[in-house]
């Protein structure tokens, strides 16, 4: 028998075993998950930036707006809208978000007896910029790509996130032992196939950062009206390069992402009781009460009154 057909029944051996591997540590996931995740929903856990879900039942489209985070489910699936595309993600996959980016989400794979089970880890850019300069093998191009992407679960990923999650019965080893799981997992995710595409944020100059920049303004004057100009500049790029560009990150226009940006604030602050569907679109910015409501219904399904009445009947679940 020759090298090659040595190195080929070795692989064959190694395939089974590994598959074995990935579906006990899934299973150990599980457990765990569903143990620290006492209630439906969100449960914040002694890690810093994770918490670990628990829903019982396929839940509503809801709509939020996603920070920097590497998202697994350990039993169950999920779908998230970036625009008019469409994420969909299950226990042998996870997604990872590398922008602020306005998205909506359900839990479509849940009953009693096997809930969905998932954990959301938070994402330090300044902890990859870091990574990034540390480790030269770790390279990513500087044309923009989309801020939300699913990869495959490696058996190392999940390894480490096991490892992470089992922390949690021991509460005295988090502050020592957390930090250095969690950088782990930043170079499991950056080292992956899409990797290139979270490591983006830390190039210095790239189009990514550059678009962050420009998420970031956007974002703190998603009230006032649009100026393009002086968005282009907070960025450092031309009006052209910045539309371009914005798209390529979001999925989205400058102008779709802050009606987005201001209807889910609208809706947060109805459902809140800090107003009313009047005052709710006049303080995210809309001057026109008729198209506040035609551009609510549009996005939520229901004009704002009867979205709040929905809401209060129990009939939308808690964010997942």
């Amino acid at each position: 028998m020759d090298m090659t057909t040595v190195s080929t029944a070795a692989t064959a051996r190694e395939r089974p075993d590994q598959q074995l591997q990935l579906v006990l540590r899934r299973a150990e996931l599980a457990a765990l998950i569903e143990r620290f995740a006492v209630a439906e929903g969100t449960n914040p856990t002694a890690v810093p930036g994770l918490a670990v879900f628990r829903s019982t039942r396929v839940g509503e489209p809801l709509h939020g707006a996603y920070e920097p985070a590497f998202c697994l489910i350990a039993q169950g699936s999920k779908r998230v809208m970036l625009g008019d595309e469409l994420f969909v993600y299950d226990s042998s996959s996870h997604l990872v978000v590398s922008q602020n980016l306005p998205v909506t989400g359900q839990v479509i794979d849940a009953t009693p007896e096997a809930p969905y089970l998932a954990l959301r880890l938070d994402i330090d850019p300044a902890e990859i910029a870091t990574m990034m300069l540390e480790a030269d093998h770790l390279k990513s191009p500087k044309a923009a790509a989309r801020g939300i992407f699913t990869g495959e679960t490696s058996i190392e990923l999940l390894d480490a996130v096991v490892r992470l999650i089992r922390l949690l019965d021991t509460r005295e080893d988090v502050p020592a032992l957390a930090p250095l799981v969690i950088r782990e997992i930043y170079y499991r995710l950056l080292k992956a196939e899409n990797g290139w595409r979270l490591g983006q944020l830390a190039v210095a100059g790239s189009q990514s950062q550059r678009i962050c920049r420009a998420i970031a303004w956007l974002r703190e004057h998603s009230t006032a009206p649009l100026k393009l100009e002086d968005m282009a500049r907070a960025a450092h790029m031309s009006v052209s390069s910045l539309h371009h560009h914005f798209k390529a990150v979001t999925a989205m226009s400058p102008l779709q992402y802050q009606k987005q940006l201001r209807l889910q604030e609208a809706r947060r602050l109805l459902f809140s009781d800090m107003a009313d569907a009047a005052e709710a679109g006049y303080k995210v910015g809309y001057e026109s009460p008729s198209q506040f409501s035609r551009e609510y219904s549009r996005m939520f399904g229901a004009p704002p009154a009867r979205d709040v009445r929905r809401f209060r009947q129990g009939e939308l679940g808690g964010r997942l």
